[in-house]
C-alpha cells in the first residue's frame, strides 16, 4: 500500500463510520400498547415525586414542546387587526361572525357567543373543534349542531365564547386550496392539509392568538378563561392549556390518553412527544395544568376507555403535589361512544359554574335539569365571514409555503 494515499484511506472510512441523523421520534395513533402506556405512566411516576420535582419537568415539557412543534422561538405577535361582523341577538346572548390576522395573511375565522349584558366583567371560554365531518357544511367544525348548542348555553351562563377554525377548516380551505369552494367542503379537501405536521403548529398559534383576542374585548374577565373541544379539538384543548399560562380552567373531552397520539397530524405529526431531550404522552401533556382546575371526559368506545383507573389516577397524583385533588375530575360515560353530545355537555356545564362562577340556573328547566332549547342553532352559511360571495381580502395567503414561510419570517431575530 502506498503510504501517501493512507490519509484519504483514513479519512473515507471515518466518513462511512459517522452516524446519520436519526429523524425524531413521532408518536402516532396507537404508538404503545395500553399496558405499554401504564408502564409507562409508572416509569413517569418514580421520575418525580415532590412539587419541586414536578416543576423542573414541566418547563422542560413545555420547552421542548414549543421546540418539537416548531414555536421556539414563539413567532412575533402581529397586529390582529379584528373584524366583529353584525350582531344577532337570542334568547339571552349574542353571535357575531369575527376574522382577525393569526399571522400577516392568514386569517383565523370564527363566531363570538356573548351574554346580553356587557356592563359587567365575564369569563372567557374558547372552543377549538374536532375532525368530525359529514357531508355538509354544517356537519363540520364551528358548525356543527354540539359546537353551536355548546357555545351557545356557555354565553347563556354568563360566559363569552370564541369558537373557532382549526387550521384548514371553514374559511381556511379557501387558503389551502384556491379552487374549493368553501360552502361545499368535504373529507378529502379538509383531511389533505389539516394531516400535515404544518397544521399543529399553526393550530397552536392559532390558539395563542386567539387568547390574545379575547384580551382585546373589554368584557372579558382575563383571570377566568377556559378552554374545551373534543376529540382533536380536545388535544388542542390540553395542549394551549399547558404551553399558555392565561388559561384557567381546562376541558379536554374523549381525548387524554397514555397509550394513543391522536391520529392527524395536526395532532402529532411533529416531535412533541419525544426527542434527544425528552418523552411524554398526552396524559401527563394534560396534568400540566396542575393546580389549575381540570375535567376530563371519557367514554368507554375509544382510547379514553381506561380513563378512571389509569390516565386519571396519574393525573391526580400531580394534582396531589399542590394539595389540589379537589380540582381535578373525570366523568365517564362507559356505554358512550367517541363525540361531545348533549350527555357529555352537562358535566362540562356544571364544572364551568363552579370555577368560573357561571349561572347554572339560566340554563336549568323547573326541575334542574339542563334546557338548551333556547341555544338556536343557525344555518352553517350565516356564521361564514368570507364565501363565494364575500372573498378573502387581498393579501390572503395562499398554500402551505407561503403560510410556512410567513410564520418562519416572524421567528428570525
Amino acid at each position: 500500500m502506498k503510504t501517501h494515499l493512507l490519509p484519504a484511506i483514513i479519512a473515507f472510512l471515518l466518513l462511512g463510520c459517522q452516524v446519520k441523523p436519526q429523524k425524531p421520534t413521532l408518536r402516532q395513533a396507537d404508538f404503545y400498547t395500553e399496558d405499554q402506556g401504564k408502564a409507562e405512566l409508572a416509569k413517569l411516576e418514580k421520575m418525580y415525586t415532590t412539587k419541586a420535582e414536578w416543576e423542573t419537568r414541566k418547563a422542560l415539557l413545555k420547552t421542548c414542546i414549543l421546540e418539537g412543534m416548531n414555536l421556539s422561538p414563539l413567532p412575533k405577535r402581529t397586529p390582529l387587526n379584528a373584524v366583529i361582523g353584525e350582531k344577532r341577538v337570542y334568547d339571552g346572548y349574542s353571535v357575531e361572525n369575527v376574522y382577525f390576522e393569526s399571522i400577516p395573511g392568514f386569517y383565523l375565522c370564527g363566531n363570538l357567543y356573548r351574554p346580553l349584558d356587557q356592563s359587567v366583567k365575564h369569563p372567557a371560554v374558547l372552543c377549538p373543534h374536532g375532525h368530525f365531518g359529514g357531508k355538509e357544511l354544517g356537519d363540520f367544525g364551528r358548525f356543527r349542531p354540539d359546537q353551536q348548542k355548546r357555545c351557545a348555553t356557555f354565553a347563556r351562563m354568563g360566559a363569552v365564547v370564541f369558537s373557532y377554525n382549526m387550521f384548514a377548516y371553514g374559511e381556511n380551505i379557501r387558503q389551502l386550496n384556491d379552487s374549493a369552494v368553501i360552502e361545499k367542503p368535504n373529507e378529502k379537501n379538509i383531511g389533505i392539509h389539516n394531516d400535515t405536521p404544518l397544521a399543529l403548529t399553526m393550530q397552536t398559534w392559532n390558539s395563542i392568538r386567539a387568547l390574545d383576542f379575547l384580551e382585546t374585548l373589554p368584557e372579558v374577565d382575563l383571570s377566568k378563561i377556559a378552554v374545551t373541544g373534543a376529540s382533536g379539538g380536545g388535544t388542542q384543548t390540553f395542549l394551549l392549556a399547558a404551553l399558555d399560562d392565561r388559561i384557567s380552567v381546562s376541558i379536554p373531552v374523549v381525548m387524554v390518553s397514555c397509550y394513543f397520539y391522536g391520529g392527524c397530524g395536526c395532532e402529532s405529526g411533529l416531535p412533541i412527544h419525544q426527542s434527544t431531550k425528552h418523552f411524554t404522552n398526552n396524559a401527563e401533556i394534560a396534568s400540566m395544568i396542575a393546580p389549575k382546575p381540570l375535567l376530563m371526559i371519557s367514554d368507554g368506545s375509544d382510547w379514553t376507555k381506561n380513563e378512571p383507573l389509569v390516565e386519571f389516577p396519574f393525573i391526580k397524583r400531580t394534582f396531589g403535589f399542590y394539595g389540589a385533588e379537589d380540582k381535578v375530575e373525570n366523568v365517564h360515560f362507559a356505554n358512550a361512544k367517541h363525540n361531545y353530545n348533549a350527555e357529555k355537555r352537562v358535566p362540562v356545564y356544571a364544572f364551568l359554574a363552579k370555577h368560573l362562577g357561571l349561572n347554572l340556573a339560566a340554563v336549568s328547566d323547573s326541575s334542574g335539569l339542563i334546557d338548551e332549547s333556547k341555544s338556536v342553532l343557525e344555518p352553517a352559511e350565516s356564521l361564514l365571514s368570507f364565501s363565494s360571495q364575500k372573498p378573502l381580502p387581498a393579501n390572503a395567503l395562499f398554500g402551505l409555503e407561503a403560510i410556512e414561510n410567513a410564520l418562519k419570517s416572524l421567528q428570525k431575530k
